[in-house]
C-alpha cells in the first residue's frame, strides 16, 4: 500500500544534526517529519560518541589516580571491565532509542522509521520495515542528515574477515585477549587506549610516521608515547597485505612479509558519506557522493534551493558538535524561506555557518588528551597568514603540577601577526580538553592579543597557561 503525506520540512535522519535541524524548523511552527532507518539519536548516541568516551573515562580516571602521591598508593588493581562495559551500555541507552524518540515527540516532530529517497524535487519515498511505501512530500525543503558510515579498503582477505568497524569497537560485549588496530587518526588512538586499559594487548598498526596527522605534529608525538607507556605496542611505517580469519583468530600479513595474529582486528582507515542508496540521481545529483553546499547549508547545484545537507554528509568537519552546529544554521535557513526573508539579509549573514572554517573545535580523549580548535601551524602557512608560533611546556604551569606528578603536556597559539588575533590552540596534557572552550571564544570572536591580556586565570589553575603563553609571545620580539 502507497500512502501520501505533506509536510512543510522532511528530514533525513535523526541523529543529533536531524534532531536539532528538527527542533529549529518545528521551533518556527513548521510541520516537520523525521524518517529514519536505525535508531532515534544516530551513531554519537549509540556508536561513537557515547559509548566511546563512557569506555576510555574509566582509564582516564584510574591513570589521574595513580599520578598523584598519595592517591597512587591506594589504587590496589586495574579496571573491573564488566562493570565498564555495563556502564557503558547504560551510555548506549543499551541501543534502545525510546527517550530519544520521545523527545522527537515532544517537540511536535512526526517520525517516520523506515529507508528515505529522494524520488525528484521536494519529494521522498519510504520504505517502510513492514513493506509499506510513503510518499512524502515537502513544501518548503529536504534536509538530508543521513551522517557517514566506516569504509573498509580492499584488502585481499578483509571482508571476509569480518574485522571490527567504529561500531563493533564501541558496543563490544567482551573484551578481546588481543587486538590489532589499523589506522592512525581519532578512532583508532581512542579505541586503542580504551581496549588496553580493559585488559586487551593491542597492537597498533600506521601505514604514516605519525599519528593524529590533522593535528599538530608534537600532539601525535605525545599520544604516542602515552599509548606506549600504557602498553600499547605502536608501530609506524607498516601496511596490510592480507587479512585470514580461522580458528575463532585474525592472520594479518603486512607488505613486509611479516605476520600478526590477534583475536580481533579493528579497521579505522576512513569514512564515506550515506548517499549511495538515498536517490541523489533523481534530483541531478551523483548517488554516492559527499553533498556540497553553501554556508546556510543548501546543496549546491540543485534549482530552488529546496535542498539542505547538514552534518557529516557535507564534509565540512565531521564532528557530531559541528553537525548540531549546522542543524541549528540550516534549520533557522529553512524558516527564514518559508518566511520569505532572503537569506542574504544583515540579519542572516551574522548566523551562517561560517565556524566550519575558522573555529573547529576537537578533543581527543586518549591520555594525555588532544583538544585542538582553529588552524595548525602547517594549515596558516599554506592559507598564506603572516604568523608567530607560540609554544609552552603545559606541564610548567602551577596548576598543571598540582593535577599530577610529573605531568607531561605541551601548548601553541598560532598568532595571525597581521590581524594581531588568534588562528588556532592546540592543548596536549591531560584532562587539556576542559582549556578548549575559552581558545573557542578567542578565535571565534577575533578577540585582539592585547585584549587577551586583560582576561585574568585565576591561580593555581591550568587555565593560566594563558598567560604564559602570551608573555612567551610578547617576549618573542614580534609582538610589536
Amino acid at each position: 500500500m502507497t500512502t501520501e503525506t505533506e509536510y512543510d520540512v522532511i528530514v533525513l535522519g535523526a541523529g543529533p544534526t536531524g534532531e536539532n535541524l528538527a527542533d529549529r524548523t518545528r521551533a518556527a511552527g513548521l510541520s516537520t517529519v523525521v524518517v529514519e532507518s536505525e535508531l532515534v539519536g544516530g551513531e554519537c548516541s549509540y556508536w561513537a560518541c557515547m559509548p566511546s568516551k563512557a569506555l576510555l573515562r574509566p582509564g582516564a580516571a584510574l591513570a589521574a589516580a595513580r599520578a598523584l602521591a598519595g592517591s597512587r598508593e591506594a589504587v590496589t588493581g586495574g579496571l573491573d571491565a564488566r562493570a565498564v562495559l555495563a556502564r557503558r551500555d547504560s551510555f548506549a541507552s543499551h541501543w534502545k532509542d525510546d527517550g530519544q524518540v520521545g523527545w522527537l515527540d515532544g517537540i511536535g516532530a512526526v517520525l517516520v522509521r523506515g529507508q528515505g529517497r529522494l524520488a525528484g524535487p521536494r519529494r521522498v519515498e519510504v520504505s517502510t520495515p513492514d513493506g509499506e511505501l510513503l510518499v512524502l512530500t515537502a513544501r518548503h525543503a529536504v534536509a538530508v542528515c543521513t551522517g557517514t558510515r566506516a569504509v573498509l579498503p580492499e584488502v585481499p582477505g578483509l571482508a571476509e574477515a569480518e574485522p571490527w568497524t567504529s561500531r563493533e569497537a564501541t558496543s563490544a560485549r567482551t573484551v578481546p585477549a588481543s587486538l590489532l588496530v589499523v589506522g592512525g587518526g581519532v578512532v583508532a588512538v581512542e579505541m586503542a587506549a580504551a581496549w588496553q586499559s580493559l585488559g586487551s594487548r593491542v597492537t597498533l598498526l600506521v601505514r604514516g610516521q605519525g599519528l593524529l596527522p590533522r593535528t599538530e605534529p608534537f600532539a601525535g608525538e605525545l599520544v604516542a608515547d602515552g599509548l606506549r607507556a600504557a602498553g600499547v605496542d605502536v608501530r609506524f611505517g607498516v601496511e596490510v597485505a592480507r587479512v585470514d580469519r580461522s580458528g575463532g583468530e585474525v592472520r594479518v600479513e603486512l607488505t613486509d612479509g611479516s605476520t600478526l595474529n590477534a583475536e580481533e582486528l579493528l579497521y579505522a582507515t576512513g569514512r564515506a558519506p550515506r548517499t549511495d542508496d538515498l536517490g541523489l540521481s533523481s534530483v541531478g545529483l551523483t548517488d554516492g557522493d559527499w553533498l556540497a553546499v553553501d554556508d546556510t547549508c543548501a546543496v549546491r547545484g540543485v534549482e530552488g534551493g529546496w535542498l539542505f545537507a547538514a552534518g557529516d554528509v557535507n564534509h565540512r568537519a565531521l564532528l557530531t558538535h559541528q553537525g548540531k552546529y549546522q542543524g541549528r544554521i540550516a534549520g533557522a535557513a529553512i524558516a527564514a524561506l518559508a518566511q520569505g526573508r532572503p537569506l542574504d539579509t544583515a540579519d542572516w549573514g551574522a548566523h551562517v555557518a561560517t565556524a566550519d572554517r575558522a573555529a573547529v573545535p576537537q578533543v581527543v580523549f586518549t591520555e594525555p588528551e588532544v583538544a585542538a580548535v582553529g588552524l595548525s601551524a602547517e594549515q596558516a602557512e599554506r592559507a598564506g597568514h603572516r604568523t608567530e608560533v607560540v609554544d609552552y611546556d603545559l606541564g610548567s604551569v602551577a596548576g598543571a603540577s598540582l593535577q599530577a606528578d610529573g605531568y607531561t603536556g605541551r601548548a601553541r597559539m598560532v598568532v595571525d601577526q597581521d590581524r594581531r588575533v588568534l588562528l588556532g590552540v592546540t592543548f596536549v596534557g591531560p584532562g587539556a580538553g576542559e582549556l578548549l572552550q575559552a581558545a573557542t571564544v578567542a578565535i571565534t570572536g577575533e578577540v585582539p592579543i592585547e585584549r587577551l591580556w586583560h582576561a585574568v586565570p585565576a591561580y593555581p589553575t591550568v587555565s593560566e597557561i594563558w598567560l604564559r603563553l602570551l608573555e612567551t609571545y610578547r617576549d618573542s620580539g614580534r609582538s610589536e
